[in-house]
C-alpha cells in the first residue's frame, strides 16, 4: 500500500456540481484524516469548484478531528463564494452534528438528488 497519494475521497462531476463519496467507512486515523482535508481542499483552492456536495453514504464513524477538517472546508468554500451541502448522513453521526450545533452550520439533506437540486 502506498503512502501520502492514495485517494481518500471519490470525486464525480455532475453537470457543475461536484459529488465527494469518502472512502473509509471510519474517518478515525489521524493521517487518513490528513489526506481527505488536503483532498477536499484542493478542491476549492486549487480547482476552483463552485459547487461541491458531500456524501457520507459510506461513513459510519467521524472523529472529531474529522469535524475539525469539515468546517475548515466550510470556511474555504465560503471564502472562495462557492456552495457546500452535506447529504447521506446516518442518524447517528447526524446526532454529532447537533449536538456540536455544526447542523447550524452545514447545509444538511438527506439524499445526493436533493443537495444537487439545493444550489
Amino acid at each position: 500500500m502506498s503512502t501520502g497519494a492514495q485517494r481518500r475521497i471519490d470525486v464525480d462531476e455532475i453537470g457543475n456540481v461536484t459529488i465527494v463519496k469518502f472512502v473509509d467507512k471510519k474517518i478515525l486515523d489521524e493521517t487518513n484524516i490528513q489526506i481527505i482535508g488536503n483532498q477536499l481542499f484542493s478542491l476549492v483552492d486549487e480547482e476552483r469548484r463552485p459547487k461541491i456536495v458531500l456524501d457520507f453514504t459510506n461513513v459510519e464513524y467521524l472523529s472529531s478531528a474529522a469535524l475539525g477538517k469539515l468546517i475548515t472546508m466550510d470556511k474555504k468554500v465560503r471564502a472562495a463564494k462557492a456552495k457546500l451541502r452535506l447529504c447521506c448522513i446516518r442518524p447517528d453521526i447526524y446526532e454529532v452534528f447537533a449536538i456540536t450545533k455544526l447542523n447550524k452550520l452545514f447545509s444538511i439533506v438527506d439524499t445526493q438528488e436533493a443537495a444537487i437540486q439545493s444550489f
